[in-house]
């Protein structure tokens, strides 16, 4: 299968940091289908010479073990090409689709490819710019499908308008909205944990668990992404998009099959169970905080009011904690708790499984909760935490111990990261890892009261240490319930 891969902000950050990568990386692997074309589109004038050297010098960016050779780079080079183009102008979009049609002797083709990938890797505020003008240059034939990057947009009107253009041009089908969480390995392993196994689904209830804890932390501050945090914060940037995208995979009901529109259906109807928000729950229920200046690794380090491009008295939240339900009868009563931010303690993403202790302890001090935690980043994997005697001859005397299953060690070949996973699927046509619109719209619909009760309310966001894991009202918030986060266990 023939494919063209067009990559809108070609000279961007999202594509020399994570799309060319992963694209090499599924060249390296022997995956990508033959006959493929990857062509940038930018502002600038450049050949596609200068181009392959661009992205030459900004492979020695990233990881080394993901690093070409000079001869696998002149292998891949020879699928990027270049072409500049001004984005509001009909005529380069006309020029773009003579590309695409035209046949390529000297490339092996006699015909135009059997896929168009369109990957909008710009400022979301083009998207429908882009889309309107692909739509009236008719580049959305049936073949063709557009890919389109988070955030889309900052509410849910902006997110309505723009999937009301969208798909004034390309089908449902056609739409690709991308979280590049869904393909980690971690959360397909997730999918196959729950339905591909028959131990834990009998547990999978109010019955068996006592909560749910979802982390996605970053060791970092905002660094150079001042100006765009700023507009965003944290609760756009992670939770609309990617945490509720991995409590949706942990609280779905088993879909009838593993098709597309079955999964996503099921996805829809968690977040449609969500326990809503008002502005006295969003005082109760919501931590928003802050990073202050401090030390980390004996290194000082700014807060956010100064970091760059950070106006002044800025209330932008980098860290939110809160806790909600799914209003059904698998999860009526459970919490689940969801916290994301920068400048924390760890980088580390996970989801944290936290059962219910045994109605009747026999063994004296043991009555320790079991709890099934999903490792998401860096380590990628599953820990099953359990009670074991010590092997001491006191056999009342029991221990907690884990099982440890590190993905990477138990699977020999090497694994295929989020991003090739995803441009993968995009180019094959499976849409399964792919949001569609009504997930997406359910999702800003269910955030909304958070950020007008926020817009409504002049406290400051509560400030905490770098390094640390959040204001203490994060804690506060997990302990009225009588539990816990993962790290205070």
């Amino acid at each position: 299968m023939s494919f063209d891969l067009v990559l809108f902000g070609g000279t961007g950050d999202l594509t020399w940091r994570k799309l060319m990568p992963a694209l090499f990386q599924a060249f390296r692997h022997g995956k990508l289908p033959p006959g493929g074309r990857i062509l940038a589109v930018a502002r600038d004038e450049r050949s596609d010479e200068a181009y392959r050297e661009f992205i030459r010098e900004r492979f020695n960016e990233v990881d080394s073990a993901k690093r070409p050779t000079d001869g696998e780079f002149d292998r891949f080079a020879q699928l990027l090409h270049y072409r500049r183009m001004d984005l509001s102008q009909p005529e380069h979009y006309a020029g773009l689709k003579r590309w695409i049609e035209e046949p390529r002797a000297e490339e092996g083709r006699s015909t135009p490819a059997d896929t168009v990938v369109l990957f909008l890797a710009t400022s979301p505020h083009l998207f429908t710019q882009i889309c309107a003008q692909l739509g009236a240059a008719q580049l959305n034939g049936p073949k063709v499908r557009v890919v389109l990057e988070k955030p889309l947009g900052h509410d849910l009107a902006s997110a309505q308008e723009i999937n009301r253009v969208v798909a004034a041009s390309f089908t449902e089908q056609q739409a690709l909205r991308i979280d590049h969480y869904l393909g980690k390995p971690s959360v397909q392993n997730l999918s196959a944990l729950r339905f591909g196994n028959a131990l834990f689904e009998p547990l999978w209830r109010r019955e068996s668990i006592a909560n749910i804890q979802i982390t996605l932390a970053e060791g970092i501050g905002v660094g150079t992404r001042g100006e765009f945090y700023n507009q965003t914060g944290a609760l756009r940037d992670m939770v609309q998009n990617h945490a509720l995208q991995l409590l949706t995979m942990v609280a779905m009901e088993p879909p009838a099959s593993n098709d597309a529109d079955a999964i996503r259906d099921e996805k829809l109807k968690v977040l449609r169970s969500l326990k809503p928000f008002t502005p006295d729950s969003v005082v109760r229920d919501v931590v928003r905080g802050q990073y202050r200046s401090g030390t980390v690794d004996g290194k000082t380090v700014p807060g956010y009011l100064e970091e760059d491009k950070v106006p002044p008295g800025s209330r932008t939240e980098t860290f939110v904690a809160l806790r909600t339900e799914v209003q059904n009868w698998r999860w009526a009563g459970v919490p689940f708790y969801l916290r994301t931010g920068k400048r924390l303690a760890a980088r580390d993403a996970q989801i944290v499984v936290n059962f219910r202790p045994v109605p009747h302890p026999i063994f004296p001090g043991a009555n320790v909760a079991n709890k099934l935690v999903i490792k998401l980043q860096p380590e990628d994997g599953l820990e099953l935490h359990l009670m074991a005697a010590k092997g001491t001859g006191q056999t009342e005397a029991l221990s907690p111990v884990f099982l440890d299953l590190d993905f990477d060690k138990a699977f020999s070949s090497e694994r295929v990261g989020a991003y090739e996973r995803l441009l993968l699927d995009a180019i094959a046509g499976k849409l399964n890892l792919f949001v569609r619109s009504d997930e997406q719209e359910q999702a800003w619909r269910w955030v909304e009261p958070v950020l007008d009760a926020w817009a409504n309310d002049d406290a400051a966001p509560r400030l905490y240490a770098p390094g640390s894991w959040g204001p203490p009202a994060s804690s506060a918030l997990v302990a009225r319930d009588g539990f816990a986060w993962a790290e205070e266990q």
